[in-house]
This record gives structure tokens, C-alpha cells and sequence, in this order.
């Protein structure tokens, strides 16, 4: 499905698929022999979604989830999953000792923070997403018996629409010090709406505040035809995602620059720094990999 501006979605189609795919990421890097986390709950929100390829997947059938791709590799895209997470886990943890208690998870998806990281006592949850999607993640979280380890507040709205309002509706406080995160967002959002997501992150923070999210370089010179090809492989095995279709590719402003001119003082991390961080093999590129290297990135003002 191609996208357009007033375009929806729900956790088996278009976008949100993408939430789930996430989801069953980091419930195979979980199982990990070495794991770098624990989401106990990524496997119960993946399943619930009920498409069947995910399900396959989660059952051990590991040849579906990368056609074609070799062992190596396959363990590439698990701890790819794994060393995002944990990068973003690593800065709420860092966020909240230097004091923070307000957090922010843009485009929550099936993001279940708010009930596995141990928060310090006092620290609100906020996230934002669509109304069918926090409602179904809160729907399933109750049925399975969780319990936020922080006060847990949900926004429902598109990102499309004025969230800062709602936001400021649920109990958000901007004059205190915020944490955002913007994970596996950006490359979803048109240019414009990139800049003014941060335009509005930067409105809303207060001294003190922080930021993190991923920039992906390879956007600029994203090959639709290419990423069309690979989804072809993943349609045949029954997972119908056109992630040509899904991605905004182009120009579009350098998110590290973008944030230090607004006043932020900006650290990136390359993935295949973080690979050898946590001691992780990753594959030299091959020709499928569209995206190639992604920069994760987090900023303080």
C-alpha cells in the first residue's frame, strides 16, 4: 500500500506491521544464549497481533523470517534488534539517574517499557500512538496479568494531529526536564514532518532534557525498487509488508545537525560500534541491504 498523507493503519497492515515486526525482533533477541534484554513481553503482543509469519517465527521456524539468508546473517538481524534496544534501553536508565521522571515514547507501538525497565519511583510513562494500537497493546498487557513498573499515561492520537495538546491533556509537564524517544520512526515520516516533530520536541523541553532516536544515512539514496525486490521474498513466505512502499526516501535534514542547531548537545553511535560493544558479529553489507548503516543517537540541552 502506498502512502499518503491521511493514510491509516493497524498492527497487521502497512506501518504498523513494522511495530510488530519490532516486537518479534526482540522477543527472538530475548531468547538470545547471551541476551542483551529482557522484554518477556514482546512475544505475547507479537502473537496476539495473530499474523501468521510472525507466529511461524516466534515458533522457531527461523528460515521464514530472512528468505534466503544465511545463518550469520540471520543472527545479524536478531542482534541488530537487540543492540537497538538496548542503546535506547541504556539511555532511559542514564536519563533517569541524572533525574528525569517525565518520558515520552513517540510512536509507542508495541514498545513495552513502561512495564519491564525498572524506573525510579515517581516516573510517568507517556505514549503516543494511534487509538486502535494503545488499545490493543493495553488490552493484551491486562489479559496476560502486567503491571507498569512506572505510572503508565496513554495518548491516543496520530502523530498527524496536534499530540502536544493531547499530551499536554494527559498531565505532561514542559517545564520539567522530559525524556523522548523517537525509535524506528523517522524513516516513516515525510522530510517536512521530521523537522517539525523535533521542532515540536524542542518547544516542549525543558532544561535538562534529553533526546534519542536513530538516523539512517542511507535514506537519501533509498532504492524502492530494491527494497519491492526483497519484500517480494517475504510475500512468498506469507508476510505481505511493502516496505518500498512504506518508506519516505530523500533529502531530508541530517537528524544530528538538525538537533545541535537547535540547541542540543548531540552524541551518535554507529550500529557497528554498538556490535563490537556488546560483542556482536556483524556481516559485511550485502546488496539487499537497503538501508545500510543507521546512527543511533542521543542528545541533552
Amino acid at each position: 500500500m502506498t502512502r499518503s498523507d491521511n493514510d491509516s493503519w493497524d498492527l497487521a497492515s502497512s506501518v504498523g506491521a513494522t511495530a510488530t515486526m519490532v516486537a518479534v525482533g526482540r522477543a527472538l533477541a530475548s531468547r538470545d544464549p547471551r541476551p542483551l534484554i529482557d522484554d518477556p513481553f514482546a512475544a505475547p503482543l507479537a502473537r496476539a497481533v495473530g499474523i501468521e509469519f510472525f507466529t511461524r517465527v516466534l515458533d522457531g521456524d527461523i528460515d521464514t523470517q530472512i528468505p534466503g539468508a544465511s545463518p550469520a546473517r540471520t543472527q545479524a538481524m536478531i542482534d541488530g534488534m537487540a543492540v537497538r534496544t538496548r542503546f535506547f534501553d541504556d539511555y532511559f536508565t542514564e536519563a533517569t539517574a541524572a533525574g528525569i521522571r517525565q518520558v515520552v515514547i513517540l510512536a509507542a507501538g508495541l514498545d513495552a517499557r513502561a512495564y519491564r525497565l525498572a524506573w525510579p519511583a515517581g516516573t510517568v510513562v507517556y505514549e503516543i500512538d494511534q487509538p486502535e494500537v494503545i488499545a490493543f497493546k493495553s488490552e493484551t498487557l491486562a489479559g496476560i496479568g502486567a503491571v507498569p513498573t512506572a505510572t503508565r499515561r496513554t495518548v491516543a492520537i496520530d502523530l498527524r494531529e496536534d499530540w502536544p495538546a493531547a499530551l499536554a491533556a494527559a498531565g505532561f509537564d514542559p517545564a520539567a526536564p522530559t525524556a523522548w524517544l523517537a525509535e524506528g520512526l523517522l524513516i516513516y515520516l515525510p522530510p517536512e514532518a521530521q523537522d517539525r516533530l523535533f521542532d515540536e520536541i524542542a518547544a516542549l523541553s525543558a532544561p535538562a532534557s534529553a533526546v534519542a532516536t536513530e538516523y539512517v544515512p542511507g535514506i537519501m539514496d533509498f532504492d524502492r525498487e530494491q527494497a519491492r525486490a526483497a519484500s517480494t521474498q517475504l510475500r512468498e513466505r506469507g508476510l505481505d509488508i511493502d516496505m518500498g512502499a512504506l518508506v519516505f526516501a530523500g533529502a531530508r535534514s541530517h537528524v544530528m545537525d538538525y538537533l545541535t542547531g537547535q540547541g542540543w548537545a548531540v552524541t551518535g553511535v554507529p550500529r557497528a560500534e554498538l556490535f563490537t560493544r556488546h560483542d556482536r558479529v556483524l556481516p559485511a553489507p550485502e546488496e539487499d541491504d537497503v538501508l545500510g548503516e543507521i546512527v543511533y543517537v542521543s542528545a541533552t540541552r
